[in-house]
């Protein structure tokens, strides 16, 4: 239950608290106050877009706070635990801040979250019913998803749809894996090509970069071998060459470690340079050895070359990207063979799952047509107590052709509003004012079964009055009696059943245009009502009429 609503700096309101009770809350007020700001404000803390318009002129920010009672633990309680949100003993609190710039932030209980989870969560905490929502009953897939509410069909909708999905996932797989075939077979003839010329290459990854070695010390013999010529004579020259050079230095540093043991360490450092002079020394002459002029081997090599170059060029620019059009190709022929196996297992998935969906659509047609017959009769007879004494609503299910993810049938709500008339889609005969007392008689029946602990109504009552808005009236303080409800009106009929009465006027504060809230009881009731009846609050009659009004409110409530 939203217990205070709190607003600042948001359009025209400055600074405003909305306490609400439990029951029926009505906020009233002339045009133009401010009343639609307030539910403008509401949408932000559950997750409605937010833009830089919203921010008050002049204002660096927009702030709207909202503090919730949770009663016993639920959808909204395993909403914010899944978040990692605690409730701070049963209570929620929403805050929103947009600034002038429009960039939005968010914090439930003080943790950061994103609009997402704030639409998410908000939706658990308050649904809003309007003329807009109104207008959006004529729309089938609204209808559809009413019936599914009232059926309580939550887990039949999601099996139909993960149902049809699974269908679409496998048939779609087919599809793929028949194309697939067909282009192979088109390309057989290519494609036995590509495995046999790059198969007959026997390529090897790596094999460019060692040939290319190899290519330069066959085309360099000479000079390689001048050059370790002089590497070992550098090394091995008896009178100048590096080892004797290091037997020199042995022998003297040997004499100074038999004076001086601390020297031993240099001598292990002398004696480990002149074992890798020998060791470089062998493998010199070993390279020289090998270092012999094979014209036939350059041959063979750059002919090798040629083809792996070749075979490069053609296949994606090296010895890898040839390999990998090898096993394509491979697999694509291979397809040929393997496809008619995948194809015919396949097949068995997609039987498996078009029975599958076939079942969970069945189910969920059971539980339409058993909820139609049984929405209709609730709708009927509340509608004579909202001024359509011989309207009927008719739930129709219309088999489609094929089944989709939202089942074998559409959802068509007709209605005859008048004796003699036969029922029609509810678009073709409703007007604007009784479309509102169909939506109302719904949503009148569906809060019983609904979790969301706050209702919004605002000004459904549009196009009614007289006895017609006592009805309407009548029938939100009976959705109030196991919901909050807060309704937005014009009628003095609604108001004055309303278990709180806050009014929104309009004024000037520094200059700039500001509106207020005020809750009202006793003789400002009184004045509010008449105001609303007839324009002028401290009119006899106007008065009298208002005590009348909320007399009657008050001895309903004691009876």
């Amino acid at each position: 239950m939203l217990t205070e609503l709190r607003i600042r700096n948001v359009a025209i309101i400055e600074s405003v608290t909305l306490p609400l009770a439990p029951g029926l809350n009505v906020l009233t007020g002339e045009t133009g106050a401010g009343k639609s700001i307030i539910i403008e404000a509401l949408g932000l803390i559950c997750g409605d877009r937010a833009s830089a318009d919203q921010v008050r002129a002049g204002a660096d920010k927009a702030v709207v706070e909202g503090i919730f009672e949770i009663g016993e633990p639920g959808a909204v309680l395993q909403a914010l635990d899944d978040r990692g949100i605690e409730p701070d003993e049963q209570r929620v609190v929403i805050r929103r801040e947009v600034s002038a710039a429009g960039r939005s932030r968010a914090w439930i209980n003080d943790i950061s979250v994103t609009s997402a989870v704030l639409a998410e969560v908000g939706q658990l905490l308050v649904s809003v019913h309007g003329q807009h929502e109104s207008r959006g009953l004529l729309e089938p897939e609204r209808q559809r998803v009413i019936l599914d509410a009232y059926a309580g069909a939550a887990d039949a909708v999601a099996a139909t749809a993960a149902a049809h999905e699974q269908l679409a996932s496998v048939s779609a797989e087919m599809k793929a894996l028949v194309t697939r075939r067909e282009q192979a077979e088109r390309r057989a003839d290519y494609l036995r090509h590509v495995v046999s010329e790059i198969g007959a290459a026997h390529l090897v990854p790596g094999e460019e970069a060692r040939l290319d070695e190899e290519s330069r010390r066959l085309n360099h013999v000479g000079e390689l071998r001048q050059h370790v010529e002089h590497l070992r004579s550098a090394v091995e020259d008896d009178e100048e060459g590096a080892l004797r050079a290091l037997g020199v230095a042995q022998r003297a540093l040997g004499a100074a470690a038999r004076v001086d043991p601390s020297l031993e360490r240099m001598r292990s450092m002398l004696d480990a340079a002149f074992a890798q002079l020998q060791e470089l020394s062998r493998d010199a002459a070993h390279y020289e050895d090998g270092l012999d002029v094979d014209p036939a081997r350059l041959v063979e090599v750059e002919r090798r070359r040629d083809v792996l170059f070749r075979l490069g060029k053609k296949y994606g620019g090296s010895v890898e990207s040839a390999l990998q059009a090898l096993q394509e190709a491979q697999q694509e022929l291979d397809l040929l063979d393997t496809a008619a196996m995948d194809l015919g297992m396949l097949a068995q998935r997609e039987t498996a799952a078009r029975a599958a969906l076939v079942d969970a659509a069945r189910r969920l047609t059971e539980a339409r047509t058993k909820a139609a017959g049984k929405l209709q009769k609730e709708v009927d007879k509340l509608l004579p107590r909202l001024g359509l004494a011989d309207g009927h609503l008719r739930v129709v299910l219309l088999p489609l052709g094929e089944i989709t993810r939202s089942g074998a049938e559409a959802v068509e709500f007709h209605v005859a509003l008048n004796v003699g008339h036969d029922a029609r889609p509810l678009a073709r005969v409703a007007s604007g004012g009784e479309l509102a007392r169909v939506m109302l008689a719904i949503t009148t029946i569906l809060a019983r079964i609904d979790q969301v602990p706050t209702l919004i109504f605002d000004e459904v009552d549009a196009g009614i009055g007289g006895g017609v808005a006592l009805q309407v009236a009548d029938t939100m303080r009976e959705v109030a009696s196991h919901h909050q409800v807060l309704a937005i009106t014009h009628l003095a009929q609604i108001a004055s059943r309303a278990h709180r009465h806050v009014v929104v006027s309009k004024g000037a504060r520094g200059g700039v245009t500001t509106a207020d809230l005020r809750l009202v009881d006793g003789d400002a009731r009184v004045e509010e009502t008449a105001r609303m009846l007839g324009g002028d609050a401290g009119s006899v009659a106007g008065r009298k009429h208002a005590r009348e009004l909320l007399a009657h409110t008050a001895k309903r409530k004691e009876s």
